[in-house]
């Protein structure tokens, strides 16, 4: 356990003195794994302060081999040269869980902006069972609309390589919650009954170059309007073209300059409420001012669809109440898609 002069009552406590971000945390999750306690707690403790300070961190040694990350990126850049006519074909306002093709201007992650400039394609759960799974087929599950088959272009080389990176990245994302669990102060197995299967929606993503007169002065068509992601954390692979900014607590943009071999993880807004905001769930955006084509590959990360929301113990206190009300992590999650989609579905 953390100890009382650093847990995260104490935390709260002091939140009012947390220093205003200027960079982005790199972390070595060598330790990840490790089977001495203190190796893990000192990991936890680094993770703790950069989810409390920041909620974005760089994350080195995750394991996950080169070529895997390689493969699922080159099968990406095929799909998004295919015709728009082909990419249409699955376009994802015709399915009913949230999956398939995305086109430019698609989505408005920011209401305030015109629409994103950038495309997409989304995924989610399918192929071998669930790292901790209770012997369910998943696509049976009620998952509120969310779960179910994929739908996939008629493109050779595409599925395998895609769903091979999602399935090495899940299982990453599952070594991360006994860390977020110690940096909070609670059992390392806090989480393992509320992810037996995988809230997991993978993205790959395609970022044209803008041209000027896109680059408007007030951001409002950029790549990804500013936003907070919904689920509990987000890992993202990242190109070697830098776009994507943190906002700090003072509003400047802070750029998340891509570190080769490394992904960034940044909290999402499920963790957030669940933490009563001592995670943070950070805003962001990407803007590709490059001249070139950018790819990246972020997945969202969440607990079941029927874990509630309620407070973590250690992370409410006279000083700061419960803030939100009561959820659903899925249902939670399934509206904040609603209403991202809804201006595209006018379209």
């Amino acid at each position: 356990m953390i100890s009382s002069s650093g847990s995260p009552k104490m935390i709260i406590a002091n939140r009012q003195s947390d220093s205003t971000f200027e960079e982005i945390p790199v972390i070595d999750f060598a330790d990840a794994s490790s089977s001495n306690p203190v190796r893990r707690m000192a990991l936890a403790e680094k993770i703790r302060d950069a989810c409390v300070n920041v909620g974005f961190f760089y994350i080195t040694n995750h394991g996950i081999p080169e070529d895997i990350v390689t493969d699922a990126v080159e099968a990406g850049k095929k799909f998004f040269a295919l015709p728009i006519s082909s990419k249409m074909d699955l376009d994802i306002h015709k399915a009913k869980n949230f999956k398939g093709y995305t086109a430019l201007l698609g989505e408005n992650t920011d209401p305030a902006g015109r629409g994103d400039l950038h495309e997409g394609f989304d995924i989610g759960w399918e192929g071998h069972q669930p790292p901790r799974s209770i012997g369910q087929d998943i696509l049976s599950r009620n998952d509120g609309g969310m779960s179910g088959t994929n739908i996939w272009p008629d493109l050779p080389g595409f599925k395998d390589p895609v769903l091979s990176y999602y399935h090495s990245v899940v299982e990453f994302g599952l070594k991360l919650f006994p860390l977020f669990a110690l940096a909070l102060d609670l059992p390392e197995n806090f989480f393992e009954d509320k992810t037996t299967k995988p809230a997991a929606i993978m993205r790959l993503l395609h970022y044209p170059p803008q041209s000027p007169s896109t680059l408007d002065n007030d951001g409002n068509e950029i790549g990804i309007g500013a936003h907070t992601d919904y689920e509990c954390f987000t890992i993202l692979w990242q190109d070697t073209i830098s776009a994507l900014q943190v906002q700090n607590t003072e509003g400047k943009w802070i750029d998340a300059v891509p570190i080769p071999g490394t992904f960034v993880l940044n909290i999402g807004d499920q963790l957030a409420r669940w933490t009563n905001d001592v995670f943070k769930s950070t805003v962001h955006r990407a803007i590709n001012k490059s001249g070139q084509e950018r790819y990246s590959v972020p997945l969202f990360f969440g607990v079941d669809y029927d874990v509630l929301l309620k407070p973590i113990p250690s992370c409410i206190s006279s000083e700061m109440p419960a803030k939100y009300e009561v959820v659903t992590a899925g249902e939670y999650v399934k509206r904040r898609l609603q209403e991202t989609y809804t201006h595209s579905a006018k379209q």
